[in-house]
């Protein structure tokens, strides 16, 4: 794994689970994006919006949560949206194969619009490339 990158966080993660704190996610669920590929990893960020963004993208009804996480072992950039796709790493976005502890959750974060998912969601039917995993 590369070098821990030097972000302290507060971290977060997007998604519709109903969680308490101390719970952990883990690796090895389906994908958000492409429910077929089980995921190596567990993937956060340093921001919000891209935490809410995938709260809006999760599968299911159930309500959209930002959970405030803290990794349990060493992380790396997400490459799906790092120097694979954008230069550097403009939305602080991670991903570790060690689990991440949820310490809180997040209230008052800015959810999408119904116009904004419905694009997101064309956007990402339209993506062709692989998914880093």
């Amino acid at each position: 794994m590369p070098p821990v990158p030097a972000d302290n966080g507060p971290f977060y993660h997007g998604t519709r689970a109903d969680l308490r704190i101390g719970d952990l996610l883990v690796a090895g669920n389906p994908s958000n994006y492409r429910p077929s590929i089980r995921m190596n990893h567990v993937y956060f960020t340093a921001l919000p919006a891209p935490a809410a963004l995938a709260a809006a993208l999760a599968p299911g009804e159930a309500r959209e949560r930002v959970y405030i996480v803290t990794p349990t072992g060493p992380f790396e950039d997400d490459p799906n949206v790092t120097d694979q796709k954008f230069p550097g790493n403009p939305t602080r976005s991670y991903r570790s194969a060690a689990p991440l502890r949820i310490v809180g959750e997040l209230e008052g974060w800015t959810r999408l619009t119904p116009e904004e998912r419905a694009a997101w969601r064309a956007r990402i039917a339209a993506i062709t490339g692989d998914i880093i995993n």
